[in-house]
């Protein structure tokens, strides 16, 4: 991931800066709190796909954070029969409001890339005790 670290901005009480990983956190969570994301894809390159999983949330996120702006990149996994469109522009509307919130960066794109599409699998019912055999 290239990320570019952030210069730091000088207060009167001292200096502050954000992290890019902050960003990719904030971004990762503010996409899967979309409906219709199945999960964060691994990568550009095709990494392995993590569904829904909170262990790494900047996964699929990649950004570029100046002084003041941020751009981002996010790649997903959507869940089949959703509109991709408007997921996209839920994704993008959600994850520029949470960072612009969070840290006071604005936000100048973000690119939503989707990797993949899930179908969720039936549910297979739980076998009844029948290796049992004396009850």
């Amino acid at each position: 991931m290239s990320t570019l670290a952030a210069d730091y901005e000088k207060t009167d009480m001292g200096t502050i800066q954000i992290a890019p990983e902050v960003i990719e956190i904030i971004a990762g969570l503010a996409t899967i709190e979309v409906p219709g994301v199945a999960g964060m894809s691994g990568g550009f390159a095709g990494g392995i796909t993590e569904l829904l999983g909170r262990k790494n949330l900047a996964k699929g996120v990649k950004v570029e954070v100046g002084q003041r702006e941020a751009a981002v990149d996010v790649s997903i996994i959507v869940e089949y029969g959703n509109r991709i469109p408007e997921i996209a522009s839920d994704i993008q509307r959600n994850v520029k409001r949470s960072i612009e919130m969070m840290t006071g960066l604005h936000v100048v794109e973000v690119n939503v890339h989707i990797h993949d599409v899930h179908f969720k699998t039936a549910e297979k019912p739980e076998e009844e005790e029948a290796t049992h055999r004396v009850k």
